[in-house]
């Protein structure tokens, strides 16, 4: 089979080649999927940089990618036969294994592989996995949010875009932040009920008129540390922040003493290590909205697997809006 894969770790440009590789073997409870697309995260391009000084390999070669999508091809003992033919997406292709979704067949066990309807292209399932199980998490893990106000930082990115659809399905009011006309249009695509743009506008007190003075009830964070000023102003007493990244300040200061005075809770998500009643939470909700059409995709670019290097690179550069899928064919 044909596969993306590198046996060090550096630029993509350098470290990622395209060959021959041999199929995967298919063990117990296992599933052999013949994947079609391979959604790319940055947590992708993070494990191949050595990012954070980690430029030690956990494998002699890796073939990379968590999320991606295609049809089941053969089960292995104790998975129902009837599961061959099915279209599905894959979450945590990659995880503590060496041979992840950049490839034309993957074998994993088969609950990471769930079904989706056919309705559903494969382009659309790439994207599922990492982008949509964190924002359901970030969302809903301190509870129902119907009648609540959630904030979502960076609704024109890939997690900020799932955010919005999935708190506005649970029944809240959502105020997501842009910097640019630009992603202003594509947080629009989501339908949050208020846009604020950071860079034009004062956004803690544009979102304090919104909220009519009483703040926001849940956060959504992409940039934890950058924002933290932000929410210490509009986060109500009780409120909750939950957050999966914060690229620009690994290591921030928080406001303990006015957060204290609030109780308010700060979560942490990460996908990979969150319980697995949240996953199968996750996955219950995903499974209803794509049966009903109701998940917007927003796809920034499909790469040719010779133009892997160029994927990682739309990640790392900040130039993609949106999810980045490689075509595998």
């Amino acid at each position: 089979m044909r596969a993306i894969w590198y046996d060090h770790k550096g630029p993509a440009h350098e470290v990622l080649h395209v060959s021959e590789m041999p199929e995967p073997k298919l063990g117990p409870g296992d599933v052999l999927v013949r994947i079609r697309a391979s959604g790319v995260n940055p947590s992708d391009t993070k494990g191949r940089s050595g990012w954070a000084g980690v430029a030690k390999m956990a494998f002699p070669r890796v073939i990379p990618h968590q999320d991606g999508a295609g049809v089941i091809e053969a089960v292995g003992d104790g998975v129902p036969a009837h599961r061959v033919g099915e279209h599905v997406w894959i979450y945590e292709g990659q995880w503590q294994r060496p041979f992840g979704t950049a490839a034309e067949r993957i074998a994993l066990p088969a609950a990471r592989v769930v079904r989706m309807p056919p309705t559903v292209s494969f382009t659309e399932g790439a994207c599922i996995g990492i982008p949509v199980m964190t924002a359901h998490r970030a969302v809903f893990a301190d509870g129902p949010v119907k009648g609540k106000t959630v904030l979502v930082t960076g609704g024109a990115g890939a997690v900020g875009h799932y955010a919005i659809q999935l708190a506005k399905w649970g029944g809240a009011t959502v105020i997501t932040t842009i910097s640019s006309d630009e992603k202003a249009a594509l947080a629009r695509a989501a339908n949050p009920d208020h846009i604020v743009n950071y860079r034009t506008e004062d956004a803690a007190a544009r979102i304090m008129t919104l909220t009519g003075g009483a703040g926001v009830d849940r956060i959504v964070e992409v940039a934890f540390g950058a924002n933290l000023p932000l929410a210490q102003k509009v986060l109500r007493t009780n409120g909750a922040i939950a957050t999966y990244a914060s690229d620009a300040e690994m290591d921030p200061r928080v406001p303990f003493r006015p957060f204290l005075a609030r109780d308010v809770t700060v979560r942490f998500v990460l996908v990979y290590v969150m319980p697995v009643e949240a996953k199968e939470a996750a996955i219950g909700a995903i499974t209803h909205l794509l049966e009903e059409g109701l998940l917007k995709h927003h796809v920034y670019r499909e790469f040719a697997m010779s133009e892997a290097a160029q994927a990682h690179e739309a990640i790392e550069t900040g130039t993609a809006r949106g999810n980045v899928v490689v075509r595998i064919e």
